[in-house]
């Protein structure tokens, strides 16, 4: 699958794979894949009418959660706190996505200039990242409230003022590569304005395999170690606690909405992060079967699609369902919870 792309400034032509998708395309002067068919695009209509209503769906509840938590009164809880910048991310996030839709439905034709590729790419890449984390920070929250109630409770929101500029300055530094070499390149075999990740031509291996790796352990390894970890602490303390009927009652659904996070996050992340991990290898050179190129290309934009599915869910999670975590866990242990 090979194309040329030409910049405005330089006429060089330089080799392709056509990995026309949201989160990266490529280019590199060697041959590296050598699938002269051009890959179909018929799904892309699907996904930019997908891409809508994520949108509608995932504006609107993650609306709702920042203004309840704007027009809540007298001092805010460490958990709402995260919950905040987690509904802040989620919205930043999916406010995006029309442009993203506009762009597929166009077949990769970027009609909005390169400061916008440059600035939208980025601004889309930093909030992920951001949601991903503030999940993590949620977990790790939930679980120092279930073994530590005492001690939860003489937590102040001062905490949350340190880890949440943190976050996101981790989600910065993490979209710093997509802000630095995401830009518009012409590409003569596909007869669009692409909004590309512009690697080094010399160097586009590399660079698509680290990147990529980067985003599974960033994205989705080291954030999946933390919110398991927490979810089987939770679960191993629960059960040793000996809850009979109300009680009991309460710690199973704890429990259950434990799991749904971390079950959402993995069917949400996993196939992106999988399919990522596969281009990684693909631009190694471990795998160079052009079924399995193709395939890596036809699933990465649902793969995308199913990621932002989850600032969707979170909400449900984390606020219209997950306040009553704490009202739970206050009936169970018998102890205010801040």
């Amino acid at each position: 699958m090979k194309g040329n792309f030409t910049s405005g400034t330089d006429s060089q032509n330089i080799t392709s794979s056509l990995h026309f998708r949201l989160v990266n395309i490529s280019s590199s002067n060697d041959s590296i894949f050598n699938c002269p068919q051009k890959p179909s695009d018929k799904h892309l209509d699907v996904i930019a009418v997908l891409y809508y209503i994520v949108f509608v769906i995932g504006f609107l509840v993650n609306t709702v959660v920042v203004m309840l938590f704007c027009c809540q009164k007298g001092p805010k809880k460490v958990s709402s706190i995260y919950i905040f910048n987690l509904a802040v991310a989620d919205l930043l996030l999916v406010a995006t996505l029309p442009l993203w839709a506009t762009y597929y439905s166009y077949r990769y034709d970027w009609f909005f200039g390169p400061v916008m590729c440059k600035v939208f790419g980025s601004f889309l890449t930093l909030n992920m990242f951001a949601s991903i984390f503030f999940i993590t920070c949620m977990s790790i929250d939930r679980y120092q409230t279930v073994l530590y109630p005492f001690l939860s409770q003489r937590r102040n929101p001062w905490q949350a003022s340190y880890t949440v500029p943190l976050v996101w300055c981790m989600a910065c530094l993490s979209s710093l590569p997509t802000f630095y070499f995401r830009d518009v390149r012409n590409t003569e075999y596909l007869g669009v304005n692409a909004c590309i990740m512009a690697f080094p031509p010399e160097k586009y291996a590399q660079w698509s395999a680290g990147i990529a790796l980067m985003k599974n352990i960033l994205g989705f390894i080291i954030p999946l170690i933390f919110i398991t970890t927490c979810y089987f602490g939770m679960r191993k303390h629960l059960l040793k606690t000996n809850s009979l009927g109300k009680n009991r009652i309460t710690r199973d659904q704890v429990l259950k909405m434990a799991a749904a996070v971390v079950l959402a996050f993995i069917i949400c992340w996993l196939p992106f992060h999988i399919l990522t991990f596969l281009d990684a290898l693909a631009w190694m050179g471990v795998m160079n079967s052009c079924e399995v190129i193709a395939g890596i290309e036809l699933g990465l934009p649902f793969a995308i699609l199913l990621g932002f599915t989850n600032s969707c869910i979170n909400p449900f999670l984390y606020c219209f369902v997950g306040n009553r975590f704490q009202q739970k866990l206050r009936s169970m242990f018998r102890v205010p919870i801040t």
